[in-house]
């Protein structure tokens, strides 16, 4: 397994004695990614922390280590460690997303004054935070594979991004065709490789058409998840909201949008309806 090759690796490392402490930093980051794809999270909070005190403050450690702290439902812990991630690079989107979802857990489990039950956050030192002006290696876009990944994994994200383009493009063909049900598989198929906006609110377009207005209004939120104002998204989402009869949201869908396109007639003319009914 991949994981048993860091583990050599790192063993040649330390028997060579010149174990450079950011060749092996980078080589437990690189395993606890496979115990954490493997599920094994124990051991991907160990390898972490093990890179965390060769380099402190790595941003692959510490997300990894809170995806895993995530799983076993530590949401302090992870809390603690998105946070960390933020004040290093605040660009990191998965660490943003952490957060929102760490905050809902935690209120969920604590209640209100959850706040007050989180472990210190260490503060991270100006020397290990990285400048908005340089465009941070570690904290790639969405498509850009990670820049310590071996080459192939590497080539594998170019290519996921690839063929996640062809299955969204083949079920632009099939809506034109009218096959909404098959451009849904299409769609469903690209989503699993990358996480594309456009994606989200075209299949949100064939749900609509099938009438499974909550799945329409799921893969709405989705998009806006990815693009706060995108505006299909929130028409959509305010169409399927209206079908459900919660004409409350669908009306803050449309005000949003209208923020965004102020003379969007399609906009303007459901918020006539909305107003009916």
């Amino acid at each position: 397994s991949t994981a048993a090759l860091y583990t050599r690796a790192l063993a040649v490392l330390e028997a060579s004695g010149e174990a450079a402490a950011e060749e092996r930093s980078v080589l437990l980051a690189n395993r606890a990614a496979c115990h954490l794809k493997d599920g094994a999270c124990r051991l991907c909070v160990a390898d972490c922390s093990g890179a965390l005190e060769l380099v402190p403050f790595g941003i692959k450690p510490l997300l990894r280590r809170a995806a895993a702290y995530e799983a076993l439902e530590s949401y302090r812990l992870a809390y603690v460690d998105y946070k960390t991630v933020l004040q290093v690079d605040c660009t990191v989107q998965a660490a943003h997303d952490g957060i929102n979802r760490m905050t809902k857990a935690l209120l969920e489990k604590d209640g209100v004054n959850w706040r007050q039950k989180l472990p210190p956050i260490p503060t991270v030192p100006v020397s290990a935070q990285t400048r908005w002006g340089v465009p941070s290696a570690a904290a790639p876009g969405a498509n850009t594979p990670l820049a310590t990944a071996p080459r192939g994994e590497a080539d594998q994200t170019a290519a996921g991004t690839e063929r996640a383009r062809t299955l969204k493009e083949e079920g632009n063909e099939l809506v034109k065709k009218g096959n909404h049900k098959k451009a849904v598989e299409k769609y469903s198929q690209s989503l699993q490789l990358s996480q594309e906006c456009a994606t989200y609110t075209n299949r949100a377009l064939c749900y609509l058409t099938l009438k499974q207005y909550k799945e329409a209004a799921q893969d709405c939120t989705e998009a806006l998840r990815l693009d706060p104002k995108n505006v299909k998204a929130l028409y959509r989402r305010a169409q399927a909201l209206k079908e459900l009869k919660d004409y409350k949201s669908s009306i803050a869908d449309i005000k949003s949008l209208l923020k965004t396109e102020p003379k969007n007639t399609a906009a303007l003319r459901l918020l006539q309806e909305l107003n009916r009914a």
